[in-house]
């Protein structure tokens, strides 16, 4: 039995909580997950996991084998990385998960960069607007925008972009320019439901705040970039959002005398590990990709 692979799988199990999810996670069957795990509790002469109508916890012995064998698995990668040298040559998978509008703008079209320099590593996105969970998953790299939540979380900030009240020309033409904030109640507002629909505005001293009900709510930044193209309103967003056509002038900044928080980009790694090197190397490429945008 190959014990670095082994130990992998186990992690997984643990991580997910079940062999199905591992299963997932390492692109394998699920007996496989589950012979290995009879396998490793075989050779240690200890029963590792506990099995339940819940799903599988580990036993206390199970619980210091998992952070043994997590700091030895990260500790390979580590060596492997120092063998090659400066980062060159990663290998294995990687799995990342960005909201769906931000990766395929800014991210996506850049992958073969990555993947070109690193041709020994597989990347799986997964691409969710949603807080998801990270172990569950086995995510070892979430993209976040926006406050955290979990002030827990293991983070790195990675880049700010500014925030605009952001229409079309083409609507604009049609129902005006806002001159103040308070204009905006004479205007279609296009809604994220999972932000606060009361837009904040600062201006020197002066805060405003407007309640926004804007007839079409979206669940997703893409409903919003959709809606806004086609004309139907105006919305906050960062220049993220919407970067090519902010270049082409196809949608214009409004009220530009008023600012609104920034929204900030993070990498968020899974709590409870080390951020692997694979992990920590994508976190350099993003942000080196938003630097050369600005």
């Amino acid at each position: 039995m190959d014990r670095l692979q082994a130990m992998i799988v186990f992690v997984r199990v643990v991580e997910a909580g079940s062999f199905s999810g591992a299963a997932r996670v390492l692109d394998v069957g699920q007996p496989a997950v589950s012979k290995t795990v009879a396998q490793l509790e075989q050779r240690l002469q200890v029963k590792l996991l506990l099995r339940s109508t819940h799903g599988l916890t580990p036993t206390e012995a199970g619980l210091r084998f998992y952070e043994r064998a997590l700091l030895a698995i990260q500790e390979a990668d580590e060596a492997e990385l120092a063998a090659r040298g400066a980062g060159e040559g990663l290998s294995g998978r990687l799995r990342i998960s960005a909201a769906p509008t931000f990766a395929r703008l800014h991210i996506i079209p850049r992958l073969p960069q990555f993947l070109e320099a690193h041709p020994g590593l597989d990347i799986d996105v997964v691409l969710d607007d949603r807080m998801i969970d990270l172990i569950a998953e086995g995510i070892d790299i979430s993209l976040r925008m926006g406050t955290l939540a979990d002030s827990s979380a293991v983070a790195r900030k990675l880049a700010s972009s500014r925030c605009s009240v952001l229409a079309t020309a083409e609507y604009l033409k049609r129902k005006g320019t806002p001159q103040v904030p308070a204009d905006l109640a004479n205007h279609e507002t296009i809604v994220y439901s999972q932000m606060n629909n009361v837009w904040k505005f600062h201006r020197e001293t002066t805060e405003v705040s407007v309640l926004v009900n804007g007839r079409a709510r979206f669940s997703a930044a893409e409903g919003i970039r959709a809606a806004v193209l086609a004309d139907m309103g105006l919305t906050i967003a960062s220049d993220w959002m919407f970067a090519p056509e902010l270049a082409e002038g196809r949608v214009l900044r409004l009220l530009e005398s008023w600012s609104l928080p920034d929204t900030d980009l993070w990498a968020v790694f899974p709590t409870g590990r080390l951020a692997t090197a694979k992990a920590r190397l994508f976190a350099e490429f993003v942000e080196g990709i938003l630097q050369e945008s600005t």
